[in-house]
């Protein structure tokens, strides 16, 4: 029963708490910036004004275009309750698993793209040959992310490689550092943000995500910016719960350890989100051309914590 209830709880707290990790990326780029920012619950605002709004549909477009921001949305929320948060004590621990998580968002991006050629404008055509061209790399380094960490601790499941790191049968481990690399490479390339994409941009020549998304509006428009969200918390929670484990709750913890290892996750999302508003205001995007070269670079520190993970068994 405590469990179902985590599990519950945790299932609506990555909902709740998407937009606000937005707010407060937002807020730290406007502050380093010179500006005083919106607050950060603004991307609230947005989205309920969203919701209220009249969704608008091109007479090109099918059915497709209609179910495709369900689909996607309910693909992405799915994709992060896999992934615990405050504690690997969930009613779905057992049935998580990386594979089915890049499963699941590889099933919102082919809707996404789908979506995107479905109005029939050449923006959305344009968005979702670049989606397809960023996933057919970033996919593969992403795999053998997991593909390594699996091999370290021997699962594929997130609440036991938790488990399995807090043990302390891990120390200092060159494959987990350049697995970590990877990972934020590959998560920099999946939410779309500089220097990949600038989420906030409207040049038309220079989006990706946006020029999938550029015929929605309305609560349509609504769902795919909190699945954009929910996305960007799911990968901070893929890296704070994969390499930063510590303060987690555990199967046998009790109510204070449940509310430390809330406390600890909230701590570690807020962190890596200011440290996302820094990063970015530092650099600037890149030319698609290059994105092929970044990609190839989190595919190659993959496989070279693959190869050190080999090297180091067998020494």
């Amino acid at each position: 029963m405590t469990a179902f209830l985590f599990g519950v709880f945790h299932t609506w707290l990555v909902l709740a708490a998407a937009p606000l990790v937005t707010g407060i990326v937002r807020l730290t780029k406007a502050r380093l910036q010179g500006r005083r920012g919106a607050s950060v619950l603004q991307p609230y605002r947005d989205l309920w004004r969203l919701l209220q709004k009249e969704s608008v549909i091109a007479e090109s477009a099918s059915w497709l275009f209609r179910i495709a921001p369900y689909l996607v949305f309910v693909a992405v929320w799915l994709a992060a309750t896999i992934m615990p948060t405050f504690t690997t004590h969930m009613i779905l621990t057992p049935a998580a698993d990386l594979i089915a998580l890049v499963a699941l968002l590889g099933t919102a991006r082919f809707f996404t793209a789908l979506a995107g050629l479905d109005a029939g404008t050449p923006f959305g055509g344009l968005g979702s040959s670049r989606e397809m061209f960023i996933a057919s790399i970033g996919e593969p380094a992403m795999l053998m992310v997991i593909f390594s960490l699996s091999l370290l601790t021997h699962t594929t499941s997130p609440a036991h490689m938790a488990a399995y790191v807090l043990s302390g049968h891990i120390g200092i481990e060159v494959s987990a550092g350049l697995a970590l690399a990877a990972m934020v490479m590959v998560a920099i390339a999946e939410n779309g943000r500089i220097p990949i994409d600038n989420p906030t941009t409207h040049l038309e020549l220079t989006m990706i995500h946006e020029a999938m998304v550029l015929e929605y509006s309305g609560r349509h428009l609504a769902l795919l910016e909190a699945a954009a969200m929910v996305r960007l918390l799911l990968f901070m929670s893929i890296i704070s719960c994969l390499f930063f484990p510590w303060g987690i709750a555990g199967v046998d913890s009790g109510p204070l350890d449940v509310l430390c290892g809330l406390v600890a996750w909230a701590f570690k999302v807020g962190l890596l989100a200011v440290v996302l508003g820094y990063f970015e205001s530092m650099l600037a995007k890149m030319r698609v051309f290059l994105i092929a070269d970044f990609l190839g670079g989190a595919l190659l520190l993959a496989l070279l914590a693959t190869i050190f993970l080999y090297v180091s068994e067998a020494v």
